[in-house]
């Protein structure tokens, strides 16, 4: 099977059922070589011939893609399928997914830059706010005026007049940058799922690192939807009282939203909160309470373990650190990115003007966070990138914001992926004033990194 080469795209078109005995006769080692000498930005393997594929088969399929990813430097992943494929697809790799997915080769064409001379009104919709941003912020690079719909209901109205668009994006997935993590954030806390009976098996599938790098980041306040859950036995209990005593250190929250005890014993509510837990009834009783979230959120300079010193393993990476933040934030910009210092050192903010911030963490091969302080000016600016129009809505730019950190924290993990470095990343964690941000982090040293974008300073700062 040979690829079909149209607009630097690679296209490879099997047909029939792709199990894991008959994949690897449709990708021979005389195709691959085959492939590795052509010149394309993007290699697509098209499933629109495919009767029937499985997790074995498409492994075989990833492999060589990753493969040619690695030795062409290029971008790789499957077209042409169906939404029935499309969740099949998400549902063997999950959050672990490395390659594109686009759902027709004309979307496709949108994210390759031969591409860029051509300006295009494109409707997309993604139910992951960062796959969103992701792509907004592609489509915009490449010249091309991205309509983003923010819900369901919103994309389902605007691709009714489908004529008003050159493409309507959905089933569309850039690989390494969604983080399809079982949690959510809203006003800076972080909201957990649970459901069914509480066993200990809470503990294998609770992902700690995961937690203990959000409170790392500088998350203060840990919410677990509790509506769907039945019961509880000891064992959770204690993993929760655990919980709590940890989160103890850095001074943070956890609540129990919506837990009802019909079928719990009442002295276990009792032994809950005597460990520190929250309860309340409604989850609107604290996030539409903006003072009580303000509160239960609220930084703290207690660090607990947290204070740790940078590495040389850290420091290595330090490159590609900055080449996913400056490539991101030149984009949003329109501007090349100058260096002005960099230096091991505290945190250092000048606070002659307004200036807001966010933090990511990651974790994995090597762990830490990211700290980027961003002048009002230039968050207002990726703001009305992402929501297309201008506005001084401090929630709405706080939130822009938290995305294209998110974006840069995907870059970050892709390019580190190929150097075979693994790491997850955390939500990001928004400051809309600087001393917040300077009480969490404290005495922490990092590598400071003071840039300016036309008249616009930005500080990146890379802790642990």
């Amino acid at each position: 099977m040979r690829a079909v080469v149209k607009n630097r795209i690679g296209v490879l078109t099997p047909q029939g059922f792709i199990d894991g005995i008959n994949a690897p006769s449709f990708l021979t080692l005389e195709d691959l070589h085959a492939t590795e000498k052509l010149n394309i930005d993007l290699l697509l393997i098209s499933l629109k011939k495919v009767i029937f594929f499985n997790r074995n088969g498409l492994d075989i399929f990833v492999k060589a893609l990753d493969n040619l990813h690695s030795k062409m430097k290029i971008a790789v992943g499957f077209c042409d399928y169906d939404h029935k494929k499309y969740s099949a697809i998400m549902k063997f790799y999950g959050n672990k997914i490395t390659f594109s997915l686009f759902r027709t080769q004309k979307i496709a064409e949108l994210f390759v830059s031969s591409n860029k001379a051509e300006n295009h009104d494109v409707l997309l919709y993604n139910d992951d706010p960062s796959q969103r941003s992701a792509m907004a912020i592609e489509l915009f690079d490449h010249g091309h005026n991205p309509v983003i719909a923010q819900s369901q209901k919103e994309f389902n109205e605007k691709k009714q007049n489908k004529d008003a668009y050159y493409a309507i994006i959905n089933d569309t997935y850039l690989g390494l940058v969604g983080q399809n993590i079982a949690t959510r954030i809203t006003g800076n806390a972080i909201i957990y799922t649970l459901n069914g009976f509480l066993d200990a098996e809470i503990a294998e599938n609770f992902n700690i690192s995961y937690h203990n790098n959000s409170l790392n980041v500088g998350f203060r306040l840990f919410i677990f939807d509790a509506y769907k859950v039945i019961s509880m036995n000891i064992h959770a209990l204690n993993f929760f009282a655990r919980l709590s005593a940890a989160a103890a250190e850095y001074n943070a929250t956890i609540c129990f939203v919506g837990l009802t005890f019909e079928k719990t014993p009442e002295t276990f509510k009792n032994d809950l909160e005597d460990a520190g837990l929250m309860f309340f009834g409604e989850m609107d009783d604290i996030l539409k309470d903006k003072e009580l979230l303000k509160e239960l959120g609220a930084s703290s300079a207690a660090m607990g373990k947290s204070k740790r010193a940078l590495n040389k393993v850290i420091v290595n990476e330090l490159p590609r650190f900055i080449e996913a933040t400056v490539t991101t934030m030149e984009m949003m910009t329109n501007a090349k990115a100058q260096k002005k210092a960099v230096q091991v050192q505290l945190l250092d903010i000048e606070l002659q003007e307004e200036k807001i911030a966010s933090s990511i963490g990651f974790y994995g091969d090597i762990d830490g966070m990211i700290i980027l302080v961003f002048p009002q000016a230039i968050a207002k600016k990726s703001c009305e990138l992402l929501i297309g129009e201008v506005t001084d809505d401090m929630e709405l730019i706080l939130d822009s914001l938290a995305e294209f950190v998110n974006i840069i924290g995907g870059r970050v993990k892709s390019l580190l992926s190929e150097k075979k470095v693994s790491v997850d990343i955390t939500l990001p964690r928004t400051y809309q004033h600087i001393p917040d941000l300077l009480e969490v982090i404290a005495q922490k040293r990092g590598v400071q990194v003071d840039l300016a974008f036309d008249d616009d300073s930005f500080t990146f700062f890379l802790t642990r």
